[in-house]
């Protein structure tokens, strides 16, 4: 959020804060163990993110937790059902991190703040211009709706909140079959041929359905479409498919300017397309 992803934060702070939506920084976070802590050790990969939860629930017990990367989504919503469902894990884990954890707030992922009737409510009102015409292919991944016992997404192959938000920017949603596939995540470290096969088949679906753009909801998935395009452009012919978070568009049609959300930090260029966007609806003024 401070480096590949600060158009990511940028946005989303901009978004929260038009709306009124307060985001408190959970104090001494830890990282929580999504990229290799969770292989080595199960007790591991519960203890780092029950810690980071333990802390908020100590520091801000009325407040649930938000979580803008599918990865760390996984892994905090996975240490919060353990604690609620094996008591035998609660008391060693509670050893481990040296303080107690009763999971008794929820783990959320943007989406799911975003979606809240009250929240969509407050968007539309915030709306200042229209990304009429604009084709987005909604990436959800895998981490923000699989396992359904974890999430508790109620479709795990089809979702339709991001598609909803969208709908929210005048910009149209296609349909396309990979909206929920994998795209390596931080097997880009050790199996990089995988995560480009895996990403190149994204940006390829969603090219051949129609999309202009692809937006996600996790830093990770967006660094990974990213920064495979040029590999993709030289492999297969084709042209680079611009990149965003789902706060970004939220945020320009909110009036942001690219300056505003750093859209040039984006590594395939991003501006263009939403500015071409903003062209055609009645109106439209530059990003």
């Amino acid at each position: 959020m401070e480096s590949t992803a600060k158009s990511y934060r940028l946005a989303t702070e901009y978004v929260m804060s038009r709306i009124g939506v307060e985001l408190v920084e959970i104090e001494d976070w830890n990282c929580c163990g999504a990229t290799s802590a969770h292989t080595l050790s199960e007790l591991m990969g519960i203890a780092l993110p029950a810690r980071s939860l333990a802390t908020a629930e100590l520091k801000e017990p009325e407040l649930d937790i938000v979580t803008g990367c599918a990865s760390c989504y996984a892994r905090l919503r996975l240490a919060m059902h353990k604690i609620r469902t094996d008591k035998a894990a609660k008391y060693l884990i509670e050893n481990v991190i040296d303080m107690p954890y009763e999971a008794r707030r929820e783990v959320y992922n943007f989406l799911d703040v975003l979606s809240r009737e009250d929240v969509t409510e407050a968007i539309k009102g915030k709306i200042k211009r229209k990304l009429e015409g604009l084709k987005v292919a909604c990436y959800y991944g895998c981490l923000n709706v699989r396992p359904a016992l974890i999430t508790g997404a109620p479709d795990r192959e089809n979702p339709q909140s991001m598609d909803a938000i969208i709908a929210l920017t005048g910009a149209e949603t296609v349909d396309w079959a990979f909206k929920t596939e994998c795209c390596g995540a931080a097997h880009q470290n050790d199996a990089a041929s995988v995560t480009r096969d895996l990403s190149w088949r994204i940006l390829k679906n969603a090219q051949l359905s129609g999309a202009e753009v692809i937006v996600t909801a996790c830093p990770m998935c967006n660094l990974n479409l990213e920064m495979r395009q040029d590999g993709y452009r030289k492999n297969t012919g084709r042209s680079s498919i611009p990149v965003f978070s789902v706060s970004e568009l939220l945020a320009v049609a909110m009036g942001a300017s690219a300056r505003h959300i750093a859209l040039d930090a984006h590594h395939v260029p991003a501006a263009k397309a939403l500015a071409a966007a903003l062209r055609r609806s009645e109106g439209g003024v530059a990003i």
